[in-house]
């Protein structure tokens, strides 16, 4: 190495030293403001929010149900939102539009639209009842999701949902989305 080459490397040093020197110096008097509301989040609050299931089911509860228990649950407690059988009004229709994506007036319901099973579970799991989200035991989410899926004409009656049967369903329009996340590589 050439004496112009080692006075470099040195000056090079000496400038990155005193670069992190200054940083450090910074960071250590830094003083953040904030409007002092609130206070921190704590892990158990935190986890009691983190309920998300993907599409592969990991992380669904333990619990089970049928659309004839679902039937009884959505009566009491989503039918005064959603209409009769889930037919809407006030809000979101939740069953039929099969064929309807294509055309002009797209009907969107769990049936015609949604690509995965146990995207109804997390939604209502975590949504729904609308004015209580969070209050349905996960036996009530099942039964509720099971229930929807056999308005559908997804699933029969007498089928049961459950961590392991729920992520076996397979929704009519799952082939028309486009996988992100995680991402897959390219087809050749």
């Amino acid at each position: 190495m050439s004496t112009r080459d080692l006075a470099g490397l040195a000056l090079s040093l000496v400038v990155a030293g005193s670069a992190a020197t200054v940083m450090a110096g910074c960071a250590a008097t830094t003083v953040v403001e904030t409007p002092n509301l609130g206070r921190p989040v704590t892990a158990a609050e935190i986890a009691g929010w983190d309920i998300s299931i993907p599409p592969d089911g990991a992380g669904l509860p333990a619990g089970r149900g049928t659309a004839a228990q679902g039937a009884l649950v959505y009566e009491a407690r989503c039918q005064s939102c959603h209409g009769a059988k889930g037919a809407g009004q006030p809000n979101d229709r939740l069953v039929g539009g099969h064929g309807t994506l294509a055309s002009a007036a797209p009907v969107r319901t769990i049936g015609s639209y949604w690509p995965y099973a146990t995207t109804v579970f997390d939604y209502v799991r975590r949504a729904m009842p609308y004015a209580e989200p969070q209050s349905l035991t996960s036996d009530e989410v099942y039964a509720v999701t099971a229930y929807l899926l056999h308005q559908n004409g997804i699933i029969a009656e007498a089928d049961e949902m459950n961590a392991r049967t729920l992520p076996r369903v397979t929704m009519p329009n799952r082939d028309n989305f486009i996988v992100v996340y995680p991402a897959r590589p390219a087809a050749r």
